[in-house]
């Protein structure tokens, strides 16, 4: 009897815990890119801080990438340098959604910004006006451009 009532417990709290974030996929599910770009779309308007890895604080673009994948079951490392050394290289012309999209030379040397490709030449990032939508090939983004990188396998 007391075995059953543990066992009973224990079911419930699985069952009452993984129903807290709706968005997050189980290691059975693939997870679908419409999922990830919905949900990294939810904090479109979530102000910039420097190190923020929230919503609650706000985010950088690394903080961002690391919060949005992690809830898909994908550990990222910090940085957007350190984020650009991992995953498999995807040429520009290969680009899907969902895919990593890194920059160099915005305000430091080197890889210092990335966001989510959302298709379209469209990619979402957190940055100094918060997390918004930008074109690959505006004036500020297109130049600084360094590559991309595909971290998560996703179905359509």
């Amino acid at each position: 009897m007391k075995r059953n009532i543990v066992f009973f417990l224990t079911v419930l709290l699985f069952v009452a815990f993984s129903s807290v974030n709706p968005h997050k996929a189980s290691a059975a599910e693939s997870t679908k890119t419409q999922d990830i770009l919905n949900y990294a779309l939810e904090f479109k308007g979530v102000k910039y801080k420097y190190g923020g890895n929230s919503p609650s604080s706000g985010f950088d673009c690394s903080g961002y990438i690391l919060y949005v994948y992690k809830n898909f079951g994908t550990d990222l490392p910090r940085t957007s340098a350190e984020q650009f050394n991992v995953g498999t290289p995807i040429e520009k012309d290969s680009l899907k959604p969902g895919d990593l999209v890194f920059f160099q030379n915005t305000y430091k040397q080197g890889i210092s910004h990335t966001g989510i490709y959302l298709g379209n030449n469209e990619f979402i990032s957190a940055e100094d006006q918060g997390v918004s939508v930008a074109s690959l090939d505006s004036s500020y983004w297109g130049p600084k451009y360094a590559g991309a990188k595909r971290v998560i396998e996703t179905t359509d």
